[in-house]
């Protein structure tokens, strides 16, 4: 075996055992981290940094724009779900008549989310290509397809991204269901 398959193996071994700590955290009295906890029907969507913690409406998300981040929050106790980057949401508004029958069914007034992290390697989902209407991996460039699922459209990636079911309550996005398949990546 050459030296550069031994270094990947190690390497993707490394990344593989780094983030399989962070799946299943808990406290030091051995209890789950509700920061980590996946998203849940009923929570609320929030972004990052916002100290306020100001429920995201459909109209915080510009029609056709760039992805936003978002992470889910608890409505009766605002612990905000952030305590493991699997929880990283991207969230796009799209023209409804513009969607998958089954993306339709997920969105909220156009608004669709999806995991942050790339199905490949785990790389984040960074860049929005405007001119094609998909996601993007920066670091392998796999292309998803928001309109569709997150299907792949191109690239390394071998399943589309996990979507996260939304509604609209009250005028606010809330979490509809679980995430629609395993969030992470393949590692091998």
């Amino acid at each position: 075996m050459s030296d550069a398959c031994t270094r990947r193996a190690v390497l993707k071994a490394g990344i593989g055992l780094g983030l399989g700590s962070r799946l299943t955290p808990t406290s030091a009295e051995g209890q789950e981290d509700p920061t980590a906890i996946r998203p849940k029907e009923g929570d609320l969507l929030v972004k990052p940094g916002d100290s306020r913690k100001t429920p995201l409406t459909p109209d915080d998300v510009p029609v056709g724009a760039r992805q936003i981040m978002a992470w889910a929050m608890d409505p009766s106790d605002r612990i905000v779900r952030s305590g493991s980057r699997l929880n990283q949401l991207i969230l796009l508004r799209l023209d409804p008549t513009a969607l998958a029958p089954g993306t339709r069914a997920r969105a909220a007034d156009g608004v669709v989310a999806y995991t942050a992290i790339c199905t490949h390697n785990g790389c984040d989902i960074d860049d929005w290509l405007a001119d094609q209407h998909v996601l993007s991996c920066s670091c392998h460039f796999s292309t998803f397809d928001p309109r569709d699922g997150a299907r792949v459209v191109d690239g390394p990636a071998p399943r589309m991204l996990p979507a996260l079911p939304l509604k609209v309550v009250d005028g606010t996005l809330v979490v509809a269901g679980p995430f629609t398949a395993r969030v992470g990546f393949e590692v091998g």
